[in-house]
């Protein structure tokens, strides 16, 4: 599993003083760095092998403003030339929101899904539930 903590910024807040709903997306895909450099290590985007194929949120309590927010992000199901990343978003020790990513190992080139290698099974694998 990794762990990121994030700051909350003033702008990520809505009229009622909660995270906005639409945060969590990118508070996920930026704490999934760490899943991306198994497939590409420097990050270049010239070399990317992923797509996202599907994206859902739930949410299940408030986040705030001025409060730490941990996620958790770790590998609920690898297949054959995809996988499903559940994160989830923690403050005062209360999952607050849960995300399931599933990216599929991409060729831009041939514009098709590629099987996983045995290097980033394993690699996932070290991070299933």
């Amino acid at each position: 599993m990794f762990i990121e903590k994030i700051a909350p910024r003033f702008s990520e807040t809505d009229v009622l003083g909660h995270i906005n709903n639409t945060v969590l997306p990118v508070w996920f895909e930026a704490a999934r760095v760490p899943i991306f450099k198994f497939f590409t290590p420097n990050l270049d985007p010239h070399q990317w092998r992923l797509i996202v194929a599907k994206i859902e949120v739930t949410f299940k309590g408030e986040l705030f403003y001025g409060q730490e927010v941990e996620i958790k992000t770790m590998i609920e199901k690898i297949g054959s030339s995809s996988f499903v990343i559940l994160q989830q978003a923690w403050q005062h020790g209360q999952c607050c929101a849960e995300g399931k990513t599933v990216m599929v190992r991409y060729d831009f080139s041939q514009k098709s899904a590629q099987a996983l290698n045995e290097q980033e099974r394993s690699a996932l694998a070290d991070h299933l539930i």
